[in-house]
């Protein structure tokens, strides 16, 4: 009886898991042991992740004066250099404290005409490897001298602070997450770099006229190599200058809030840059400060720097690096990049993850597992109904269940399998030849009460290299017959392909639903950021939001579709419904039809077949309307089917069919008058 009721529910759940409840129930006790000593330190773990408040450059009211502190236990002086002190290197000599703390204390008294707001700023740090000037890691900013290219911090606290009209929104009312994937860079069509308040006023509108409920904002945290897309981070507690201020952001939050829309932070915890002029590496001078020394602190396939999150001052880093975004910014949760990298000693590279024990007990990295429990419970602690997702490719049973159970805390794993069968499917295989059971099969394969984020595509299919899904289905034709008075078979085929992908995905795919910024309308090309290669151009790294503004150009077809779908989707409340129940699988004309939501989907792949009178088993008799049709001409298609018909259901052999008219490459949803 005890070793029932100790046994986890996600073990209950899943009875191939018994025999490694023990390593389950080890992971449970490890987190509330640490819980517990953290709670016993510093009260709880929301003050456990307030060292962003303490280390770094801080303004003390009370004291009237700038402390700045630092830990670097491996150097032997620290100085504090800037514009303050014309970069003395030896002038401001910082101070081990009880705690074997560095720090220095710059009173108004002295300094309020020297230091203060905008102050340009960095540490000199004499350690085994040498005197250096770094970047102080807590900094708030980072900005880069155009001439010189190198980055400095700066002293951020304007005497106006930004003024929050948000108090309306809360992020526990978005439960059917429809997340619109971005980049404030490229989201402009000029070429050149976008900022946070051109994003606001000219793009969140657009969205928001989407449908969209979330944006999940990429590249964020600041970076020296802009091509990095954001994922070789230096300065993890610096909102991108490239953009703006810290201010613009919060500008930008603070209109999506007002829009109703949830805004998402793609957090990267997984790695950071190995640059030492702009990052972490060595900050001390040793080699183990923030990441695992030797070379199981480097990504070989990321050429980046691996953290250690055994040590406590690492956890303490990463997690106040959290509550930052959350408190400062408003954020309303994180999708956590390379979560397969953190949970494995060997990444998951070159591995096949085909049984229980390679999540259990064969290369698991635990600290990571510790590290990421603690970073859910924080974000629930500091934000109840923030929304966390982990893009693993893994499939860690428990991943995204709660702590409680034995699970990891996410709410929900990008489902990355998805657009990689998408873009396989494209790639090798004729359009008759498509398996309806194979596609069953990706888009319903995922672990029972784990929440998943289902996507036809994101910036990772888009980038240079691979092709989008509307490139891959038109490729060069769509520079040449994208115009609507210009019939062409290879545009019609791929505007239909492209609709049935993304509604098949999001009906069935998921729990949730992502898009990368322009694919809903069959954005052309790829993104290719400014480098040496291309001549430094931004020709790439932009969107061309005239293409689906021009109403004599066919992009306005997908984008109409995009939108109806997203309405159609949750007004019907359809990630919310359990998985979908399947009603007819037609591998003879393609066809794939199921219920979920009490809606009717109903998708001809065939590429010839068009059927009147197609007949199949529906769970309830009655009559039914037509609410959405890819067939539409506002859509690109052809109007072959009349919406204003009413179906009604017979009777046959007890049970109820409906008799439609099925045309190919369209997908139909029918509700329940």
């Amino acid at each position: 009886m005890e070793e029932i009721e100790n046994t986890p529910q996600l073990v209950k759940d899943d009875g191939w898991l018994s025999p490694f409840a023990p390593d389950i129930i080890e992971r449970q006790n490890q987190f509330n042991l640490t819980l517990e000593q953290i709670q016993q330190q510093y009260g709880s773990l929301r003050h456990f992740a307030n060292q962003h408040q303490y280390l770094g450059i801080n303004y003390d009211a009370k004291n009237e004066g700038w402390w700045y502190r630092e830990w670097a236990p491996a150097a032997r002086q620290l100085f504090l250099i800037g514009d303050f002190n014309d970069w003395n290197r030896q002038s401001h000599s910082l101070q081990k404290n009880a705690q074997g703390i560095w720090e220095i204390f710059l009173p108004d008294q002295e300094y309020a005409s020297r230091f203060g707001h905008q102050t340009k700023v960095k540490v000199h740090v004499d350690a085994a490897n040498g005197r250096l000037d770094r970047i102080p890691p807590y900094i708030r900013r980072a900005v880069q001298d155009p001439v010189s290219y190198d980055f400095a911090g700066q002293v951020w606290l304007p005497e106006e602070p930004f003024i929050w009209t948000d108090e309306a929104f809360a992020v526990s009312t978005i439960t059917e997450p429809v997340i619109y994937e971005c980049h404030v860079g490229m989201a402009q069509e000029k070429e050149g770099v976008g900022t946070y308040r051109e994003f606001a006023d000219e793009i969140l509108p657009r969205i928001a006229r989407g449908g969209y409920n979330c944006l999940q904002l990429m590249a964020v945290m600041e970076h020296p190599y802009y091509g990095s897309f954001g994922y070789h981070v230096s300065n993890f507690f610096s909102p991108t200058s490239r953009f703006g201020s810290p201010e613009d952001l919060k500008y930008l939050v603070n209109e999506a809030h007002q829009l109703g829309m949830a805004v998402i932070m793609d957090v990267v915890h997984s790695h950071a840059v190995k640059n030492v002029a702009e990052g972490l590496a060595n900050f001390d001078g040793s080699d183990d400060q923030y990441f695992h020394s030797g070379p199981q602190g480097f990504h070989p396939g990321w050429d980046s720097r691996l953290f250690n999150y055994g040590k406590p001052e690492v956890r303490q880093f990463l997690l106040s690096n959290l509550k930052y975004w959350l408190e400062e910014f408003h954020f309303d949760g994180f999708r956590f990049d390379g979560v397969t990298s953190m949970l494995y000693l060997h990444h998951g590279e070159g591995v096949a993850f085909d049984n229980y024990s390679k999540y259990f007990q064969e290369g698991v990295d635990n600290d990571a597992i510790l590290y990421l429990q603690l970073a859910t419970s924080l974000v629930q602690e500091v934000k109840p109904g923030a929304i966390c997702i982990a893009e693993d490719m893994s499939g860690m049973p428990g991943l995204c269940r709660p702590i409680d159970h034995g699970g990891v805390g996410f709410d929900y794993r990008l489902g990355m399998g998805i657009p990689d069968y998408w873009i396989k499917l494209l790639k090798h295989t004729r359009d008759e030849d498509w398996n309806i059971y194979e596609m069953w099969g990706v888009l319903t394969n995922r672990r029972y009460l784990e929440k998943t984020i289902a996507y036809a595509e994101s910036h990772d299919q888009a980038l240079v290299g691979d092709k989008t899904l509307a490139f891959w289905l038109m490729d060069k034709e769509m520079y040449f017959h994208m115009s609507v008075d210009d019939p062409n078979l290879v545009i019609d085929r791929g505007i239909a392909l492209h609709k049935l992908i993304r509604l098949i995905t999001i009906s069935l795919g998921g729990e949730g639903y992502l898009n990368f910024i322009g694919n809903e309308f069959g954005h052309p090309e790829w993104v290719d950021f400014p480098r040496e290669g291309n001549n430094w151009s931004h020709k790439h790294a932009r969107r061309q939001w005239s293409l689906i503004d021009n109403p004599n150009l066919k992009y306005k077809f997908m984008g109409n579709f995009d939108r109806a779908m997203i309405k159609t989707i949750l007004q019907n409340h359809v990630l919310a419904a359990p998985q979908a129940q399947q009603l007819n699988m037609d591998t003879a004309n393609n066809i794939i039809a199921f219920e979920r939501a009490n809606l009717i989907f109903v998708f001809n792949f065939s590429i010839q077949n068009s059927l009147f009178g197609y007949t199949f088993t529906v769970p309830q008799p009655g009559t039914y309307q037509l609410i959405l049709t890819s067939d539409e001409a506002d859509f690109g298609g052809f109007n072959r089917i009349d919406t204003s018909i009413e179906y009604f259901t017979y009777e046959e052999e007890g049970v109820s069919k409906l008799r439609i008219y099925s045309t190919n490459r369209t997908a139909l949803v029918f509700k329940k008058k």
